[in-house]
């Protein structure tokens, strides 16, 4: 979708290997952090993103919190497990299983403009 003249590059093709704390209270939040961080140390225009899980019968929950929603340490997968149990612990006896992942992009472009994106 972009014009040839774009290139795109991961985070680790500019040198980045670590990880962004996402402490931030949004999605939103979340994105731009990170899209700040990467435009802020390699001077340059960076899209990012977040997603969460919002269940409509837990008014949003877990939302920005979906990766770390039992607040469990450990692999991924041992976080996945205990975040589930959370949750349909959570839900135990509500018939209401509506939910659905959000994301948002957020961009930084070359002058440090910041843009939001969501569908």
């Amino acid at each position: 979708m972009l014009p040839d003249s774009f290139q795109i590059r991961g985070l680790s093709e500019i040198g980045f290997t670590g990880d962004i704390a996402e402490t931030e209270s949004t999605i939103e939040g979340n994105a731009l952090l990170k899209a700040r961080f990467v435009h802020d140390r390699y001077g340059l225009p960076c899209f990012a993103d977040d997603t969460g899980l919002e269940v409509e019968a837990l008014d949003g929950a877990p939302g920005v919190y979906s990766a770390r929603y039992a607040g469990v340490e450990g692999s991924s997968e041992v976080r996945a497990i205990a975040n589930m149990n959370k949750l349909l612990n959570a839900l135990r006896g509500n018939a209401n299983r509506k939910a659905r992942f959000r994301t948002v992009i957020a961009c930084v472009d070359a002058s440090g403009g910041e843009h939001l994106f969501e569908e």
